[in-house]
């Protein structure tokens, strides 16, 4: 489930960022999407650490998004 929630958080955070252009909504979805991807780890490392450790990697790229996000946010008010 977590899984299938930060995927369509996921599809719906470019169009939002990039073609409604609202930075505000758009860093609200990437937040919520953050917190997803970390009970997704958690919920992996339960089952299978290989699995945990694969989605390191996505939550870096999207803290890194997310942080780019924010500051286009604060620069546009």
């Amino acid at each position: 489930m977590f899984f299938g929630v930060q995927l369509v958080l996921n599809d719906i955070w470019s169009p939002i960022f990039f073609g409604a252009k609202n930075l505000l909504l758009a860093l609200v979805v990437i937040i919520l999407m953050w917190v997803f991807i970390l009970k997704t780890i958690l919920v992996f490392g339960k089952i299978e650490k290989t699995a945990s450790y694969l989605l390191y990697p996505y939550i870096i790229w999207v803290s890194f998004a997310t942080i780019l996000n924010f500051s286009l946010w604060i620069l546009n008010k």
